[in-house]
């Protein structure tokens, strides 16, 4: 038996986004008979991870999901750690010689690879990229070319959704969330008319949800458009609408959206596009001027086959809304191709597939960039169950003191800011919201709930002010 059977278990997860902290809560509530001591460590200074840099500012469930969070942390049984980053800052070997188990959770940030001929053309962008500068990420460039009149997104899941509807919208529209005030000025001069999105398969296969569909047409001076030709239904297509209710509420909102035909003379339009397969972004002078497209038809089973009908857009810029992407971690084995850490239910394998004691991991780094937000508390059951299952056999901490990781930071002048900070650089940013208002737009006063502050270097002079 390990001598950390007789005091708390020292937990460190990496990552303070959903995903780490439903573990750590999960972790704190789990029935036992031992005390627990749980680190939450992000390489960014403020918390939430995904739901902080990896959701739109106007999307519709962002509040509750921090407030949910914010509850956890505010507890006062886990305690945070921000502007540390692993791998540089503190080492597996340093992490492991303070804990007796780490729990990775530092989930999916980059876009996934789309390898068609133009992909690499001045024009052509990831979304995860977009959406950190948009988000206010502080180790992005402030600025991004939006030049663009006509604008392809690719992708129908609710990231192209977001992308596009940011994208489509009016920039002082956005002024009532937290949205950064150089993000607001660049889209401010965006002179986009027309946003395209293109998915793949058919209406009854988009990846997104019924909330993020019908958010696309509370947009102020956007029509929508849709194209009937596009709307093609097989058996499978038939059978899924019929079970699931999900799919049965987007396609009605779909065809609904067809025979309202919302065509009100908007200054912008969003163009809803199926059964598009993008083959080729194509170039002048080594930047993007449309983009080909292989016409695609159902199959019967719900998949998509070619059809040799090819169609171009004329555009001035690509969005690849196709998936994240992990990223590989210091000293920890790396799946190249699912851009996960190898692991067998949460349990970090070596090169050998052999799990190694004390090392675990949940969320997107786990399973892959798939699903919603909430899924992520079922990858954290399953991880922490196998965690507390192998409580006994964990190799013990050499230097389990809570204060261990605080010196070590102080060691090497590591900036690192706490739940304290946050809360103090949460306040400066409703502040700055509040300082703000009402900001006078074209439709009338708005009140600013916040402004996030996008500089690192100042979240850290706040918090730790």
């Amino acid at each position: 038996m390990s001598d950390s059977a007789v005091r708390p278990l020292r937990v460190a997860i990496i990552g303070a986004g959903p995903a780490g902290v439903y573990a750590a809560d999960i972790l704190t509530k789990a029935e036992r008979e031992f005390e627990v001591s749980i680190d939450l460590l992000d390489a960014y200074p403020a918390p939430y991870g995904l739901i902080r840099y990896g959701v739109a500012p106007d999307h519709p469930r962002i509040k509750g999901i921090v407030n949910a969070l914010h509850k956890v942390l505010d507890r006062g049984d886990i305690r945070f750690l921000g502007n540390v980053t692993y791998g540089r800052d503190v080492t597996l070997s340093d992490i492991r010689d303070m804990y007796d188990a780490v729990i990775f959770a530092t989930g999916a940030i980059k876009d996934a690879d789309m390898n068609i001929p133009g992909i690499g053309l001045e024009g052509s962008y990831g979304a995860a990229d977009f959406v950190s500068w948009y988000d206010g990420q502080p180790d992005v460039p402030r600025t991004w070319p939006l030049e663009a009149k006509e604008i392809a997104v690719l992708g129908n899941g609710n990231v192209a959704l977001d992308v596009a509807r940011v994208l489509s919208k009016h920039a002082e529209d956005l002024l009532v969330t937290e949205i950064p005030e150089n993000v607001f000025e660049g889209l401010k001069d965006s002179p986009v008319t027309d946003v395209h999105i293109f998915g793949r398969r058919g209406p009854a296969q988009v990846k997104f949800t019924p909330l993020e569909l019908r958010e696309l047409s509370h947009s102020r001076d956007v029509d929508i458009v849709l194209y009937p030709e596009d709307f093609e239904f097989d058996e499978a297509s038939d059978a899924l609408i019929k079970s699931n209710n999900q799919v049965k509420t987007m396609v009605n909102t779909l065809t609904n959206w067809i025979v309202e035909e919302q065509d009100t003379g908007a200054s912008r339009r969003l163009h809803l596009h199926f059964l598009h397969n993008p083959v080729e972004v194509i170039g002048e002078d080594g930047k993007v001027a449309g983009i080909k497209f292989e016409r695609q038809e159902l199959d019967g089973t719900g998949n998509v086959r070619g059809t040799g009908e090819f169609v171009d857009y004329p555009v001035q810029a690509v969005y690849r809304a196709i998936g994240y992407f992990g990223s590989e971690l210091a000293e920890l084995e790396f799946d190249e191709k699912r851009g996960v850490i190898p692991n067998a239910g949460g349990r970090v394998l070596d090169g050998k597939g052999t799990h190694v004691p004390g090392l675990y991991a949940t969320g997107w780094i786990k399973r892959g960039p798939v699903g919603l937000i909430g899924h992520t508390k079922g990858d954290a059951l399953e991880t922490i169950g196998n965690l507390l299952e192998d409580r006994m056999e964990l190799p013990p901490a050499v230097n389990p003191s809570e204060d261990a990781i605080i010196e070590l930071l102080q060691s090497r002048g590591v900036e690192f800011t706490t739940w304290e900070g946050w809360k103090k650089l949460d306040a400066h940013e409703i502040a700055l919201g509040t300082a703000a208002s009402p900001t006078e737009t074209s439709v009338g006063p708005v009140e600013r709930t916040r402004i996030k502050v996008v500089d690192r270097d100042e979240m850290v002079k706040i918090s730790r002010d």
